[in-house]
């Protein structure tokens, strides 16, 4: 695939995920991960998140750029590591575009708030596995590995890499 088409691939992979864990370097050099919601992966791949400047991310990228953030939907084996540069904005543009009611129940004070800003993460690589198998199909190897004595044939699906920068 095109380096111009791994975003959209990259956004396919996880638009459907809402939760992320995006870990920083904190101020004594250790990684510290903080739950964000996924707001939204741009056309050039940049990944966009709400956070207060109060909050200690808002600090670690102040220190540190340094980033990845991971994606996991378990139901549908499917796992994605992006490493990349996060960078603080201020965009109410973005952020009116962006906003939404699962927002507001962070930031009650809405597009208003003194203290709302984006972070938006520049991903460079993102690792993916995808298994495509069902729990049904997993749960008949296991049981099959367990009447025969073997181990579980491994079926590891789809595994790349893709490269954005």
């Amino acid at each position: 695939m095109s380096a111009n088409n791994q975003p959209a691939e990259l956004s396919a992979k996880i638009k459907s995920i809402r939760i992320a864990m995006l870990t920083s370097v904190d101020e004594h050099g250790f990684l510290v991960s903080h739950p964000m919601t996924n707001q939204d992966i741009d056309q050039d791949g940049y990944l966009w998140f709400f956070s207060s400047d109060e909050a200690d991310l808002w600090q670690h990228i102040a220190a540190n750029r340094n980033v990845n953030v991971s994606f996991a939907a378990p139901d549908d084996n499917v796992y994605v590591s992006v490493s990349g540069h996060a960078e603080q904005v201020r965009d109410a543009g973005r952020m009116r575009a962006l906003w939404n009611p699962l927002v507001e129940a962070w930031f009650p004070r809405g597009l208003d708030d003194p203290h709302l800003g984006l972070i938006r993460v520049h991903a460079h690589t993102a690792e993916y596995w995808d298994a495509h198998g069902s729990r049904m199909v997993q749960m008949f190897r296991m049981a099959k590995a367990a009447v025969t004595g073997h181990p579980p044939k491994h079926d590891p699906g789809q595994h790349g890499t893709l490269h954005l920068n």
